[in-house]
């Protein structure tokens, strides 16, 4: 597979396409594009995703965006180890648990949220992290009763890296950006601390990139 991944470290969406490509040992090339320069916006790069947004996964004949698109790409394409588990009823929980974090946290306490509080509304840094945990909280409230169910595991869904632990990983770390406080949520400290203990969560951290500050 010769693929081009458009990316910026600190971007979780595209932390998540990091994660993907490792668990499937898939090899791309990272090009990275400034989010808070402003470079997602050049036309050179809208040329590739008019949204203007990162990830974009280049494949030969193809662009591929969103990182929960692509991400089901490479399940797809590359079957093991799998995502998502095999039965219909497991496949829905997943996708709802990364939908907890990919559709109701992470779109409004994204970095053009972010700097429309601080630019448009003129709320200051405090106001702004206020905003930015309060998401985050709300979310993990939610997901953390989720992962008493039994189907959880060692991680999110039974014992393996699923879809949602992908999502949750960088959630959890943009957390720490912020200084929340995980002690009400020992589950999800627990999958994270184990999920780290993998060279595709580690290594795909965002101080870990080519482009990290």
């Amino acid at each position: 597979m010769t693929a081009v991944l458009h990316g910026y470290y600190r971007s979780s969406a595209a932390f998540r396409v990091r994660i993907a490509l490792a668990l499937k040992n898939l090899e791309a090339r990272h090009v990275f594009h400034h989010l808070r320069r402003g470079e997602q916006r050049a036309q050179d790069y809208l040329s590739i995703n008019p949204q203007g947004l990162v990830p974009a996964l280049e494949l030969e004949d193809r662009v591929l965006t969103q990182s929960l698109a692509i991400v089901e790409y490479l399940d797809e394409t590359v079957p093991e180890p799998s995502l998502l588990p095999r039965d219909p009823i497991g496949r829905a929980r997943v996708r709802a648990l990364a939908q907890m974090v990919a559709c109701d946290i992470h779109p409004i306490d994204n970095l053009r949220v972010l700097n429309y509080l601080r630019q448009q509304l003129g709320q200051d840094e405090s106001a702004v992290v206020q905003w930015f945990n309060h998401w985050i909280a709300t979310g993990f409230d939610a997901i953390e009763q989720r992962l008493a169910e039994p189907e959880s595991g060692a991680f999110m869904h039974g014992d393996s890296p699923t879809l949602a632990d992908i999502c949750l990983i960088p959630q959890v770390t943009n957390a720490g950006n912020f200084k929340l406080d995980l002690t009400p949520y020992p589950r999800i400290r627990a999958i994270y601390d184990r999920a780290m203990t993998l060279p595709a969560f580690a290594n795909a951290l965002p101080g870990r990139q080519a482009d990290a500050e």
